[in-house]
């Protein structure tokens, strides 16, 4: 049809299994999916992965070798009436042709606990064979039920030898024009860093690369391909998504376990994929407590520093601010006693439920609590030897000591620990106060 057009990435689809680009740890001979797939041997699959990973491709492709009518939908376009007319196509398709059917859902954790629930039936029944594909994790976005019929394969972003690949290809099929484009190297390298991993997306630049001579065969201009770059090297990021998540943790592992210049990369590496400055400066906020507490106290309030400067400058001044707070947290003496204490205190509380306070631990601001024995016999630490109240007894009555923070030999706490020891030791030595019940 005169005027029609199809973008290079669909046109740049393989055909042949053969021809796949990338997934070797799935797509290479010898493996189980390549040899289900070249048997023809279908089962429900999920295919969990970056954009531009080849989720679809490979559908496709599964369904060309099992010569399988592919039908297709799309979490965001379709809902349960487009359900039941995929139903009602594979239904004809079994009776009318023997035939099997593959039934493709885009973005499939787009769909609702019920939408996905449509699929069950038709699944067992061998109505259709499902192929999802997803950018989320399954396990937080798809229904147990769906899942424990479908197995789970993992594709991964592209490397920068797959990408070098497709561009190779790309050129050597003419799809960029008839004449031959001198595509330099380096000018490569720079396409392939842009699209971090994703073939549609190198393919989406190829293209605009290809309208932009207008015909025109010399060599990609430097100035040319950088300005269909600009722009174009966002990584992918999402607030919502599994990237997100993963590099979060990756930047408080590497500080928890002391490593500064992993921990400066991960906190480069979300600042540019446009993680909220502020968030960072939270999660910090969060690793000085959890991760440091008291073997370095000073953490904390480094942390809260950089936290007000980049409040206070903006980005990208106050960043560095925060940068310094990383350094100093991944280099700073560790210790989670604080957390594992708060942890064990927080299970004590909500088992103990509406324990009493001890009489002798009341306030008494009135006559009244005064007669009812509330704070009698309250030991004012000041007024002890030491300033500390030795064998005295702060938990509720009935409940014994609970021993929950325990220093580590790091850092100050090293120095609390020993102060810690000697006023056990004094409770040891000293009789507990008797009081009438």
């Amino acid at each position: 049809m005169a005027g029609s057009y199809t973008p290079l990435a669909e046109r740049m689809r393989p055909k042949a299994l053969d021809d796949y680009i990338g997934q070797r740890h799935l797509i290479a001979p010898g493996k189980p999916l390549y040899e289900a797939i070249k048997a023809g041997r279908l089962h429900s699959m999920i295919f969990w992965g970056p954009p531009g990973t080849g989720k679809t491709t490979l559908a496709r492709l599964i369904a060309n070798h099992a010569d399988a009518h592919f039908l297709t939908l799309s979490a965001v376009l379709s809902g349960v009436r487009e359900i039941r007319e995929a139903v009602a196509e594979a239904r004809r398709v079994k009776t009318e042709q023997a035939r099997r059917t593959i039934l493709f859902v885009d973005e499939v954790h787009r769909f609702n606990k019920t939408q996905q629930d449509a699929f069950l039936p038709h699944v067992e029944d061998g109505t259709f064979y499902f192929i999802g594909a997803t950018t989320e994790n399954p396990s937080f976005e798809l229904n147990n039920a769906l899942l424990s019929r479908a197995r789970v394969y993992v594709l991964k972003s592209l490397t920068e030898a797959d990408l070098l690949q497709v561009i190779e290809r790309c050129l050597n099929t003419g799809e960029l024009g008839a004449a031959p484009l001198d595509f330099p190297a380096e000018l490569r390298c720079w396409y392939v860093a842009a699209a971090d991993g994703d073939a549609r997306k190198l393919l989406n630049l190829l293209e605009i690369t290809g309208d932009l001579l207008a015909g025109e065969r010399p060599a990609v201009p430097e100035d040319l391909a950088r300005q269909v770059l600009a722009g174009g090297g966002v990584r992918r990021f999402d607030k919502q998504g599994e990237d997100f998540y993963n590099q979060i943790s990756a930047l408080h592992k590497s500080v928890r376990g002391s490593a500064p210049d992993a921990a400066l990369y991960w906190f480069s590496r979300m600042l540019d994929g446009g993680c909220d400055p502020v968030y960072l400066a939270r999660r910090i906020v969060r690793i000085a407590s959890e991760d440091i507490g008291n073997a370095d106290p000073r953490a904390l309030e480094l942390a809260l520093n950089a936290w007000d400067v980049q409040e206070r400058l903006g980005s990208p001044e106050g960043e560095l601010a925060l940068a310094q707070a990383v350094v100093y947290l991944a280099c700073a003496p560790k210790s989670n006693a604080v957390y594992r204490a708060y942890q064990a205190a927080r299970q004590d509380a909500a088992q103990t439920g509406s324990a009493e306070v001890p009489l002798h631990l009341r306030n008494a601001p009135t006559q009244l609590m005064r007669g009812m024995d509330y704070g009698k016999g309250y030991r004012y630490a000041h007024d002890e030897a030491d300033g500390y109240a030795a064998g005295e007894r702060y938990f509720p009555d009935g409940m014994e000591a609970r021993e929950y923070y325990r220093p580590v030999p790091r850092g100050l706490e090293i120095k609390i620990a020993e102060k810690l020891a000697r006023l056990r030791e004094l409770d040891r030595s000293t009789e507990p106060p008797q009081r009438k019940s």
